[in-house]
């Protein structure tokens, strides 16, 4: 349990935990998202292993001619190659004309998802895809990390900013698995390039291959991904 404790001036100054009392100047809660399928459960639609209603490629349900898209839907993650929970406004949109195609006698498929995300934490941008290093190991696979600062332009330009990015990769044949970078730009321009790299399959050597824009302005001659790339194929335990 976790309380937050209002100090002087109705400022909070630190957080009671089951771990511990945290001084804190700043709290934020992270409630997380539950798929509200009682309606369809009650109908008996089947829920699948994460909660959310079980669905084919076609977002049909078990039952004939019913159809779930969205936040109340499972996702199928192309990754893990198993249903996930990952609600999001891009895939409910996209699972939305998929069922909504194939209710009106179309025949649509969803392609799937790889975890894309990017927010803003003040002035920074914060994004991911793909596996992250504890999901890599949840899924068992052996993988292989590096973390790489760099800058989201060539770093001889007056607004360079620090922009660090992050890659995860299946260990025995550097197959991309995941990725996050964090910067005051260009993080989700770097994320954009790996979700698309992860929907391809590609692996660490063919992200170097990639023919990326450059100018100072706006990159590096090497780009923070091919960077962080060259770097995990170089320096990769044997």
């Amino acid at each position: 349990m976790h309380e937050a404790c209002e100090g002087r001036d109705g400022r909070v100054e630190h957080v009671h935990t089951s771990g511990g009392t945290i001084a804190a100047d700043l709290v934020l809660l992270s409630a997380g998202v539950r798929p509200n399928v009682g309606l369809a459960a009650a109908a008996g639609v089947q829920l699948g292993a994460t909660g959310a209603i079980a669905v084919d490629e076609w977002q049909q349900t078990n039952l004939p001619r019913v159809y779930a898209a969205g936040d109340c839907a499972e996702h199928f993650h192309r990754i893990l190659q198993k249903p996930a929970y990952v609600p999001l406004g891009t895939t409910a949109n996209k699972q939305g004309r998929v069922a909504g195609r194939n209710a009106a006698g179309g025949r649509a498929t969803f392609a799937g998802i790889v975890g894309t995300a990017v927010l803003n934490v003040f002035d920074l941008g914060v994004a991911r895809t793909g596996l992250s290093e504890r999901e890599a190991r949840l899924a068992g696979v052996a993988y292989e990390a590096v973390v790489l600062e760099s800058a989201d332009q060539a770093g001889y330009m007056p607004d360079a900013t620090a922009l660090t990015v992050k890659l995860v990769a299946e260990k025995e044949t550097g197959r991309l698995l995941g990725a996050q970078a964090v910067g005051r730009h260009g993080a989700d321009k770097r994320v954009d390039v790996l979700a698309t790299a992860l929907y391809a399959g590609l692996t660490l050597a063919q992200l170097e291959d990639l023919d990326l824009a450059y100018a100072p302005p706006f990159n590096s001659v090497w780009d923070p991904v091919q960077a962080a790339a060259t770097h995990l194929r170089r320096n990769a335990p044997a």
